[in-house]
């Protein structure tokens, strides 16, 4: 009992501390394709849908950035794999993301090329049916998220990336390829 009191505590008074070490604050709004695919397959299925996500941006330096974000996935499997052929596996997510990540970029104005990695949590709906994996879970479960891409323009407010959750509780990983837009909140002299 006392381990969660000392922990509510310090995430209560969290939010009243300002880290002295952020330079500036900013929100990144990303829409993209959603793609589901099993870690394991042999007829190439994946399914596709919509991703939407929302970061804020605690910039630390020029190369590094810490960005808890919330996003949705809503992906649905059809009969077909990528070639357009009939098949017999399925795979599919409707979650909810929650986590945070750390990007690390070359400082370049116009094209600034980023990867970032992170932990985090999905909540939602899965489906994982192939011929080595048959899955369904609803709830909640863990996920790897990683991320590579380009922050374009002069003050690399434009990110056009490819990002990945991989989840393997349920033996899949969702992905999308994203456009987003940053807008800053505030900046530290």
């Amino acid at each position: 009992m006392k381990k969660v009191l000392i922990i509510s505590i310090l995430i209560l008074s969290s939010n009243f501390v300002e880290a002295q070490f952020i330079k500036e604050k900013s929100i990144n709004a990303q829409i993209g394709y959603g793609i589901s695919a099993p870690y394991n397959t042999i007829e190439n299925s994946a399914s596709g849908g919509f991703f939407i996500q929302s970061e804020l941006i605690l910039k630390a330096a020029s190369w590094v950035e810490f960005r808890p974000y919330a996003g949705f996935i809503l992906t649905n499997a059809t009969d077909k794999d990528l070639n357009n052929k009939p098949i017999n596996e399925r795979v599919e997510s409707q979650a909810f993301l929650l986590g945070g990540k750390v990007r690390v970029k070359a400082p370049i104005p116009w094209v600034a090329p980023y990867v970032e990695i992170g932990i985090g949590t999905s909540i939602g709906k899965f489906q994982t049916v192939t011929a080595y994996d048959n899955i369904e879970k609803s709830g909640i479960i863990y996920h790897i998220p990683f991320a590579f891409g380009l922050e374009l323009g002069r003050n690399n407010n434009v990110d056009l990336g490819f990002s990945y959750y991989f989840q393997p509780a349920v033996q899949q990983y969702t992905g999308a390829l994203a456009v987003g837009i940053t807008i800053p909140l505030n900046k530290k002299v």
